[in-house]
């Protein structure tokens, strides 16, 4: 049984009577069609599920007979109620559009017909449904997988979750870290960026993105200008362009930047972003150390650390919808500021001993007054527990 705690919610919602379209949108390799195939055996009602995957370039039509298929297969009259399953379906020109035809007709001749939609590329998914079903769906967003979930799954320690991440398919793979790396560059790095970011979206400078996915990996939990990128560039481009592939990246659910807390929007969106990977298993892909000489070496495991609370916080924010920044001002710093609802909280992490002055929390205290603040590591709150928590019940 699959055990993540949007199962249980999905199953939930099956059993409603209403008819209803359900979006699942998340990066690749984190589970979202082993959801969908557990939850059609667990069902006591008509299901058909179809992959755009085998189909390559992808065709209108397609979504039509998937469609259709469902529909005969609900007036069979063997249940009241079919659910159909659409993976991919990004992949798919104008999927939107056809969706919307379809529902409406559905609505129109009362069939009780309900839809998952599952998609890889959360941006482009997201992109349709602005576009042509507003009013007609819910999103949840599948994250990557938590030290929670890879431990209960997996059985795996605390350092090997800040290590390896939470890929679920690599996870037998961990004592071979050659293969694990290429499982990783083929299953996940280099299929997102061709197949879901290059392919379905316009990027004019290809080598420039990965490029900037590389860079961002290896400077996870730093704060670099766009501007000092472009100097370690060895294709041509502007900041614009770079703030736009970073986009992009975060889209896949693979890099992503986090800007600095400010009063004003403007000054906010003006920052400098704090590169974040969105599973740890992308930063350690990236190093040229193995598991045991990054664990060997206290400040370059203080880094890993840091990262991966980021991880944690970046992949709650997308699940529960709060806001997640950093803060520095003349040399001071905050590691993470979260805002939720208007309220404040900010998050410090000291992974070293002898890190023991705080004058960036001082100062943001005084400056903004958050509501909450919380050290996590040494001399706060450990941070196995820290990783192990939903974030949604601390803020």
């Amino acid at each position: 049984m699959f055990y993540r705690p949007v199962y249980k919610k999905l199953e939930k919602r099956m059993n409603e009577p209403r008819r209803f379209i359900q979006v699942l949108a998340g990066p690749r390799q984190v589970g979202k069609t082993t959801l969908a195939r557990q939850l059609m055996n667990s069902l006591p009602f008509e299901c058909h599920y179809a992959s755009a995957d085998a189909m390559g370039a992808g065709d209108r039509q397609w979504i039509a007979q998937q469609w259709e298929i469902s529909r005969l297969k609900l007036s069979a009259g063997k249940s009241d109620t079919c659910v159909l399953f659409l993976d991919e379906v990004q992949k798919v020109p104008g999927w939107s559009e056809v969706v919307k035809s379809l529902w409406d007709e559905d609505t129109f001749n009362n069939l009780s017909l309900k839809v998952i939609i599952l998609g890889s590329s959360p941006l482009l998914v997201q992109r349709g449904l602005n576009e042509s079903l507003a009013g007609r769906f819910e999103v949840t967003h599948i994250r990557h997988w938590s030290l929670s979930e890879m431990r209960e799954a997996f059985n795996i320690s605390l350092d090997e979750y800040i290590y390896f991440g939470g890929y679920p398919g690599a996870a037998e793979l961990f004592g071979d870290e050659d293969r694990w790396q290429s499982y990783l560059q083929e299953s996940f790095i280099e299929t997102t960026i061709s197949r879901d970011i290059l392919l379905m979206t316009q990027v004019n400078k290809p080598a420039l993105l990965r490029q900037l996915f590389y860079l961002g990996c290896n400077y996870s939990g730093q704060i670099l200008s766009f501007q000092k990128i472009l100097g370690q560039m060895q294709d041509a481009g502007n900041t614009t362009t770079l703030a736009h592939y970073l986009e992009l990246l975060a889209g896949g659910g693979m890099l992503c930047g986090i800007y600095k807390y400010a009063g004003q929007e403007v000054r906010r969106r003006s920052s400098s972003p704090k590169f974040q990977v969105m599973n740890m298993a992308l930063m350690s892909t990236v190093v040229n150390q193995n598991f045991e000489q990054v664990r060997a070496n206290p400040e370059l495991w203080g880094h890993w650390v840091e990262s991966a609370v980021g991880v944690h916080l970046i992949n709650n924010s997308i699940e529960h919808g709060f806001e997640l920044f950093y803060w520095r001002d003349r040399g001071r710093e905050v590691d993470f500021v979260v805002r939720n609802r208007g309220r404040l909280q900010a998050i410090e992490v000291k992974s070293q001993k002898h890190k023991t002055a705080l004058p960036g929390m001082d100062a943001f205290v005084k400056a903004f007054k958050p509501e909450k603040v919380l050290l996590v590591g040494s001399g706060g709150m450990d941070v196995e527990k820290f990783l192990s928590m939903d974030v949604k019940q601390w803020i």
